[in-house]
């Protein structure tokens, strides 16, 4: 992969569809060439599109849950300078806990929390040698809340929107910015492959990905520590830190309980 000259390098994860495939149309559109990367095939056809914006990109199909995935990635970088990584991987499971398969359980947690970290740690480190670059980290309003019937997932994302704030605290000395996106409900593929179709928030209004991505991206460029996008999602939050645990607990509750969606 030869850059375009004056490009910077981004790397974009989860980026065949949803918020990811936006955010890497961002970088296009910004004067990125790009490393993208999925576990889908339609990676190769994003690619196409992006190419065709102006970007030279790179497609890496791999599992970031696993370890050996993520090294994957990073070994496609080739050692080149990345100046912004966009770490978007991650999916969600609806239905009780108890009634999940574990294996389902643990992809979660991997995807969304350890292959998470595994890949910022090691272009991380590139970036604090080079004291230079920008991550931008997909969380989630769901961190602010008990996700019942969809707690593994909230909980990963509780964890992810701490850590992103740490973690910039860490590095502001570096020359290397943190960001945290925090969606809402938006118009993705996440609640059919969640198994949550038949809830209210799986039936509900949603959020446009082009808009979130562009928030989210433009927030990573000026170096803000976090954005919510959404008037409706910042009101949620900001009501979600006076309102105890068990009564947001019950109101998730009524949002994610399998068949709450149905007359």
């Amino acid at each position: 992969m030869a850059q375009t000259a004056g490009h910077s390098l981004a790397v974009v994860t989860g980026a065949s569809s949803g918020i990811g495939h936006e955010l890497a149309r961002q970088c296009a559109r910004n004067g990125f060439d790009l490393i993208i990367a999925a576990d889908d095939p339609a990676i190769e056809r994003v690619a196409e599109e992006l190419r065709a914006l102006g970007a030279v990109v790179e497609t890496v199909q791999a599992d970031l849950a696993t370890l050996d995935g993520v090294d994957k990635l990073h070994a496609a970088v080739k050692g080149r300078p990345v100046d912004a990584l966009l770490a978007n991987a991650g999916h969600g499971l609806g239905h009780g806990f108890l009634d999940q398969d574990f294996a389902d359980a643990r992809h979660v947690i991997d995807t969304n929390i350890t292959g998470t970290l595994y890949l910022i740690q090691k272009i991380g480190r590139g970036m604090r040698d080079r004291k230079q670059g920008r991550i931008l980290i997909t969380g989630s309003i769901a961190g602010f809340m008990p996700g019942t019937y969809q707690a593994v997932y909230n909980g990963t994302k509780a964890f992810i929107d701490s850590f992103s704030f740490a973690l910039r605290s860490e590095v502001q000395d570096f020359g290397i910015t943190v960001t945290c996106l925090m969606p809402g409900p938006t118009d993705t593929e996440f609640f059919e492959r969640a198994g949550m179709m038949d809830t209210k928030v799986g039936q509900g209004k949603k959020d446009d990905p082009a808009m979130v991505a562009k928030t989210g991206f433009e927030a990573m460029m000026r170096g803000d520590g976090d954005v919510v996008s959404g008037w409706k999602n910042k009101l949620q939050t900001a009501m979600a830190t006076v309102i105890p645990s068990g009564v947001l607990a019950e109101q998730h509750r009524k949002m994610a309980e399998p068949g709450s969606g149905k007359d």
